[in-house]
């Protein structure tokens, strides 16, 4: 069982809480370059998503947290918002807010700004978005992403939840999603060293 279970783990990525986030950008924007996790945690990707904006357009934080980091970042402004299990990142952004503030849900942090972007000649928002250190698909904030489940011999009926052993792996209340092979193999690692059936 620990073996289907790792196997499960490994195609899936485990997210604390999907949707109930808002569009950083509005109205809501055309999605330029998707998620493209890396199959190593140094491997080529793209840990995020790229959303077109305009210069000086407003950016705002999709939930409710607080600052960890607001200024330069490698020549371009860098916002991060700790949600507590997670945390999103936005840039390049002019920030309007400081380390340690509190931020609603939607409220501006900041505006997108131009030069910086890896979608040039466009302006593009880089929305990221991590639950420890593993880069999870922002879109599952705001409904967007598919979701893809495979099916366990002898899983439990619809809407019973993940088995004990997924649950031990990430801890309670937390939606299973797509995405990252690398840190859902972890994940399931542990729940096998742990001894979980």
């Amino acid at each position: 069982m620990a073996a289907a279970v790792s196997l499960l783990v490994t195609l899936v990525v485990l997210l604390g809480a999907a949707h109930g986030g808002t569009w950083p950008l509005t109205p809501r924007p055309q999605v330029v370059r998707g998620f493209d996790p890396p199959a190593s945690p140094w491997g080529a990707g793209h840990r995020g998503v790229d959303l077109l904006g305009h210069r000086g357009q407003v950016v705002r934080a999709a939930r409710a947290g607080r600052i960890t980091f607001a200024g330069g970042l490698a020549g371009r402004g860098v916002v991060v918002v700790d949600h507590g299990v997670l945390r999103t990142s936005y840039e390049p952004v002019t920030a309007s807010v400081e380390v340690g503030d509190l931020v609603a849900a939607g409220q501006p942090i900041g505006s997108l700004q131009a030069g910086h972007s890896h979608c040039s000649p466009q302006v593009c928002l880089h929305w990221g978005l991590l639950r420890g250190r593993v880069y999870l698909n922002p879109l599952l904030l705001v409904g967007g992403g598919p979701v893809r489940l495979l099916p366990l011999r002898g899983a439990p009926p619809a809407g019973a939840g993940p088995p004990p052993a997924l649950s031990a792996a990430v801890g309670p209340g937390h939606a299973v999603g797509p995405g990252h092979a690398a840190g859902a193999a972890r994940a399931g690692q542990a729940a096998a060293r742990a001894g979980s059936p």
